[in-house]
């Protein structure tokens, strides 16, 4: 049965994302995009100012903080919608947190900094737990595993145990498998279709598949990244199914859309059982 799960947009404000870079780095834009988002329905905004697309080269703290701040601070002015700062640099997400965000998304579970567990621990809020495999610079060259689900499940048990040996409440923990960040198509497939067993591990999982990369095996024609919306929700749909807590997404609306008819089908199955059983 499709379960009750939370849909967080993406609002990229970096010049390189591999979807929407450069569209909302300006603060003004990306605090309209904000607003559409928070109007088509989105339960968190994950607001980021570093690429981690395949290749993306790094940017300094204070470029990052002067790109997220006063974005942030402005959708504040205007909503209470929780927020997510999508960094791996515990000082981004420290001012982030001042700020009002609820949540820290990091794809490197952690590990950036040795004081990331502390203080994810010291801030007390939520944190997603990102699996990579290597570093965005040189993440898909290359990248193996002879079990990718059940390595992934013990590198993101292995960091859970870290933050909350460093004092992380365990129900402040979500697990992301980190579609693409250092897997080939196949491997995001086997992790799609493995991913109940992630789900077993009794922590929230994230999942964020939207309009990335792996898609386009599928689909050639689906060059560009904004040809990939019916990818992005048959993902979305499958991993929620699944047992996924949340989906980031880009397409919001869509994405709302399609789980509320899940749902609903799966409702009326339910009844349809109940009642002609």
């Amino acid at each position: 049965m499709i379960g009750p799960a939370r849909v967080m947009g993406i609002l990229n404000v970096t010049p390189d994302s591999f979807s929407d870079g450069g569209c909302f780095a300006r603060v003004e834009a990306a605090v309209a995009h904000a607003g559409r988002l928070i109007a088509q329905g989105a339960d968190v905004l994950d607001i980021g100012g570093e690429s981690t697309r395949p290749g993306a080269a790094p940017v300094s703290e204070a470029e990052e903080l002067a790109r997220v701040i006063p974005v942030i601070a402005a959708v504040r002015e205007f909503s209470t919608i929780p927020i997510s700062i999508d960094t791996m640099k515990p000082a981004v997400a420290q001012a982030a947190v001042g700020l009002g965000a609820s949540l820290w998304n990091d794809v490197t579970a952690l590990s950036f900094a040795l004081e990331s567990p502390a203080m994810a621990a010291t801030l007390g809020c939520e944190v997603v737990l990102g699996h990579m495999q290597g570093e965005p610079a040189t993440m898909q060259k290359a990248p193996h595993y002879d079990d990718v689900v059940a390595e992934v499940s013990e590198r993101l048990l292995e960091r859970a145990r870290v933050a909350m040996a460093a004092g992380v409440r365990r129900e402040k923990i979500w697990l992301d498998p980190g579609i693409g960040f250092g897997k080939t198509a196949a491997h995001n497939l086997e992790l799609l279709a493995g991913l109940d067993r992630l789900v077993g591990l009794g922590f929230p999982v994230l999942l964020g598949a939207s309009r990335k990369g792996f898609i386009r095996t599928l689909d050639p024609a689906a060059y560009d990244a904004g040809y990939r919306l019916g990818g992005s929700l048959a993902a979305a749909l499958a991993s929620v199914a699944a047992g996924a807590a949340m989906v980031r997404v880009h397409d919001v609306a869509e994405t709302v859309q399609a789980l509320a008819m899940a749902k609903a089908i799966s409702e009326a199955r339910t009844y349809h059982a109940g009642t002609h059983g």
